[in-house]
């Protein structure tokens, strides 16, 4: 019995220590999991604009010309062309593996339920770059394997 348990026990540590494998890591991977406190503060600091969308291999940029999006406080996201304002919500959370993607990675989440073109990028998006004025996002479909990017620039 002592013998059975304690291969077991060897096997589940070789399981673990196989899985844990840091070579799956490449250039275009996305940011992978770390604290979203700072990439929540950016976004919440003035208003952005989308610079490019590409929605399965369509540009689609131009649906979202002349709109402003506000990502506030208590996930509230807004976007307004000044006529019309959409509102919807957000937030940027730590993957547990709750979406398409193979790694765990920063989610960038957003849900608009009208009109269509927004709810297009209603998604939990994974973070490809960031920086003070700019958010370069990714989503690939499981099952389709399709591949749609998001671009978010802040106004100046």
């Amino acid at each position: 019995m002592k013998k059975k348990s304690l291969i077991l026990i060897m096997l589940l540590g070789l399981g673990t220590f196989v899985s844990c494998n840091s070579d799956d890591n490449n250039n275009n991977t996305p940011i992978v999991l770390q604290d979203t406190t700072p990439i929540v503060n950016n976004m919440t600091q003035g208003t952005w604009r989308v610079t490019y969308y590409v929605d399965h291999g369509g540009n689609e940029t131009d649906h979202f010309t002349g709109y402003n999006f506000t990502f506030g406080s208590g996930t509230v996201l807004t976007a307004t062309d000044g006529i019309n304002t959409y509102s919807g919500v957000w937030s940027v959370t730590n993957s547990n593996s709750n979406d398409d993607s193979p790694n765990d990675s920063i989610d960038f989440n957003i849900l608009f339920s009208a009109p269509p073109d927004f709810e297009d990028i209603s998604d939990d998006w994974d973070i490809i770059t960031r920086t003070a004025n700019k958010i370069e996002l990714i989503d690939v479909s499981g099952a389709s394997s399709e591949t749609d990017y998001i671009t978010f620039e802040k106004n100046t």
